[in-house]
């Protein structure tokens, strides 16, 4: 029976891995694939003997800030080998796959501006000191006074609808904006693996539907009429979508680009915002696809975008982050159940909420240290590590073959940067957890240095942000 559990265990994984990841999900590592798990390890052990993962804190977050850094790099960098030199260009990380101050500081000075998509994301981004000229506001259901505030402030707006653009209309009357303003459409190239995560669809509720009846008239009047408009918007999705079809939904937004400029006799739109969207390899360790291999299809497929006219914005924000952070939690207990070992952890919905909700979609690796945070090795048994809220599909994973997990030992979700501790599911009242960057020198004897990026959230943070303050509130109506 368990060795039959684990042959469907181990086809389901592939299975995902090749619908959402991709056939390079089990690519070789690189020199820096290579460093940046030795970083990590060495950061989990750091993270034991300092005292940040312990009894009293079980769980927690880490950053690698070199990481990162690359990250970025390696965007610049991707683009720059495309383009000609002195093409603007604006990368601009989508908050929400990582919405902490520090993080989009960090960001900030490596060259990346920001992409925000509610109140509470642009003032995260200005917290961090993102410049207006440096941010994106991207919304299906910006306010009036969101709209106000952008355009007072200079920050790029792309419009999502007719009605919205009209509510811009008058608030481009009313008072004059440095903003570059544009319109979102959506190219209607068809959907990827995760339907929740694919933009670019018939029915998809972003953008001017381009391919339904009158739009694509509606949108080269829209332009004729306002020779403010002056960027054009498409994003395709993100986790699941091949690169092939990012790049179709691409080469739509740049045919209409062509046709816009071409029907009001000058080059009226001058940049072009392509989104994000460069799905993550959670498969390995193995850092694919590539920025680079993006910008190189890109450039074959739609060689006019590349070719200095355009200035370029880019929105991507999971691939920047994912790889390079890793959530860690104590084993608390340990069991049976029909034969099963089960492991019980305090990492679970709260941190992994996509994984526990829909495992088929999301599913997380799970690496295994002993109490003191090295790498364990030993005989290797078929278990499901669980979380620590009370429902019974609270499970990390399910039927893994791992190391035998005892109490004490540390599990680590690698591939957690993006999308993971920085949005937390409040179920059964669990605290958001505590993040910590880090520098390490990948175990060459340097050590490991950790920062706070947010504090832990305690039981008092909790009560309050719970109603505490108006305990009376019901009972004296």
């Amino acid at each position: 029976m368990e060795q039959a559990d684990e042959g469907r265990a181990a086809r389901g994984a592939r299975a995902v891995a090749e619908n959402v990841w991709g056939p390079a999900a089990d690519g070789p590592l690189s020199d820096a694939d290579r460093e940046r798990v030795a970083r990590r390890d060495e950061a989990v052990r750091a993270v034991v003997e300092q005292g940040l993962l312990g009894p009293g804190t079980p769980v927690a977050g880490l950053l690698d800030v070199a990481g990162i850094r690359e990250a970025a790099a390696e965007l610049r960098a991707a683009f720059e080998a495309v383009l000609p030199a002195g093409t603007p260009v604006l990368h601009a990380f989508a908050v929400k796959a990582g919405p902490l101050v520090p993080v989009l500081r960090l960001l900030r000075e490596s060259g990346i501006g920001a992409e925000v998509a509610s109140p509470g994301e642009l003032a995260l981004a200005r917290a961090a000191g993102v410049p207006p000229e440096r941010t994106v506001l991207d919304s299906p259901a910006k306010t009036p006074a969101e709209l106000r505030e952008a355009l007072a402030l200079g920050i790029a707006v792309n419009a999502d609808n007719p009605q919205e653009l009209a509510r811009i209309d008058g608030l481009v009357r009313s008072a004059p904006t440095r903003s570059p303003l544009g319109i979102r459409v959506n190219p209607q190239v068809g959907g990827g693996a995760i339907g929740a995560l694919s933009t670019a669809t018939a029915t998809s509720k972003f953008g001017v539907a381009l391919r339904d009846e009158g739009a694509r008239e509606w949108l080269l009047r829209a332009y004729t009429e306002r020779p403010w408009l002056t960027r054009l918007h498409a994003h395709v999705g993100s986790q699941g979508i091949p690169l092939s079809l990012m790049a179709r939904g691409v080469g739509e937004v740049y045919a209409l680009a062509e046709e816009i400029n071409r029907r009001v006799g000058r080059r009226q739109v001058e940049a072009l915002d392509i989104g994000g969207g460069l799905p993550v390899n959670f498969g390995s360790d193995a850092s694919t696809p590539t920025y680079a291999e993006y910008a190189r299809l890109l450039a074959e497929t739609v060689p006019g975008l590349v070719d200095g006219r355009y200035g370029l914005v880019t929105e991507f924000g999971r691939s920047l982050l994912a790889k390079h952070g890793v959530v860690v939690a104590r084993v608390e207990y340990t069991k049976s159940a029909g034969g099963r070992a089960v492991a019980v952890t305090h990492a679970g919905v709260q941190v992994a909420t996509r994984t526990v909700y829909a495992p088929g979609a999301w599913p997380v690796r799970i690496a295994v240290y002993d109490a003191k945070g090295r790498p364990k090795e030993g005989p290797r048994v078929v278990q499901d590590v669980a979380g620590p809220a009370c429902f019974a599909g609270d499970l990390l994973a399910e039927g893994r073959r791992l190391p035998v997990l005892e109490p004490g030992d540390v599990v680590a979700v690698p591939d957690a940067g993006a999308y993971g501790f920085a949005h937390h599911y409040a179920y059964n009242a669990l605290p958001r957890v505590g993040v910590y960057g880090y520098v390490s020198d990948g175990g060459r004897g340097g050590g490991v240095r950790f920062a706070v990026v947010r504090e832990a959230q305690t039981v008092r943070d909790i009560v309050t942000e719970s109603g505490g303050a108006h305990v009376g509130a019901l009972t004296a109506l």
